[in-house]
């Protein structure tokens, strides 16, 4: 009983203590709790055929249904298949580019040309993907885009990109690592910022060149935080945005850009079949999830460097 008073005696203290530091974490936690876990009550959607009007818990139970429906249905394998090729083309491309020129910045020596190329890498991320795919279509429209005008001021035809889903991918992807390869490089300039001065400066006097020292020191001091950005990266590796991909899609281009976060909003919310959505949904989570782990689990064995 003693052991148990001193426990809670000391927990009260370091409660008091950090009292600051919890204040600062709660409206975080309370923002997780009402968007993340309060909204999990209506995962059972996946298991009822859902009725308004009955209400959740009034809905019949139906299992699996669902689930096996969707499987079942001519839209799995298409849908399955442009998510993973969009999301692995995005993480080849994506991930390692803020890291280059988060290292390359980093040892250009002159600072305020670094902080003119930082900023205008920065500018594109603040802006909204509406406008962006706004511009996306403009630039590359066969009668007033920008690249278009390029290609016939050469002598070239021009070209419907947006009808040609060949090119969908290709511009889905490269688009993207234009709006967030500089904003993505900050987490990786912050690393590089607690790498001690001291180590460049005894690598020069033994004659070390540029690469060498991005190659053995800061490379390595930046690898254990992109190594968690890799595992989060891919626990999410079948959650591709739903607005970009929805705002660029049209009907020559469907067949490459319908995926799982399109087509749970058809489903979902033009259709109306919410128990439906919610399964496919709920599968699309639980995929992230035994994908989160896995590579969670290899990256702890091959570096040491995991989320838990």
């Amino acid at each position: 009983m003693k052991s148990n008073a001193k426990k809670k005696g000391h927990m009260l203290r370091i409660l008091k203590r950090d009292a600051s530091l919890w204040m600062f974490c709660l409206p975080g936690i309370v923002f997780t709790f009402i968007f993340s876990y309060i909204p999990m009550y209506g995962i059972q959607l996946a298991f009822r055929r859902f009725n308004a009007r009955a209400g959740i818990w009034g809905s019949p139970w139906v299992g699996l249904y669902y689930f096996k429906r969707f499987f079942e249905s001519p839209y799995f394998e298409s849908t399955i298949k442009n998510t993973l090729i969009l999301s692995l083309y995005g993480l080849v491309v994506a991930f390692p580019i803020p890291i280059i020129l988060a290292l390359m910045l980093n040892s250009f020596r002159h600072k305020k040309y670094r902080k003119i190329i930082q900023t205008v890498t920065y500018a594109p991320n603040f802006i909204s993907t509406v406008v962006m795919c706004g511009m996306i279509i403009l630039f590359l429209s066969p009668y007033v885009g920008v690249i278009n005008s390029i290609m016939q001021f050469f002598g070239l035809d021009p070209v419907n990109f947006m009808a040609k889903k060949e090119y969908w991918r290709h511009i889905y992807v490269w688009t993207g690592v234009w709006q967030g390869a500089g904003w993505s490089s900050v987490i990786y300039f912050a690393a590089l910022s607690g790498i001690s001065p001291e180590l460049h400066e005894a690598a020069r006097c033994d004659g070390a060149t540029k690469f060498q020292l991005i190659r053995h020191i800061d490379f390595p001091s930046i690898l254990p935080t992109a190594t968690i950005l890799l595992i989060m990266s891919c626990g999410s590796i079948l959650s591709v945005g739903f607005e970009k991909a929805y705002l660029l899609q049209n009907s020559l281009n469907l067949s490459v850009s319908e995926v799982i976060s399109t087509y749970v909003y058809k489903v979902g919310l033009i259709n109306n079949d919410v128990s439906y959505s919610t399964a496919i949904g709920l599968f699309n989570t639980l995929i992230n999830l035994f994908m989160l782990i896995i590579v969670n689990k290899a990256s702890d064995k091959l570096s040491g460097n995991s989320l838990w």
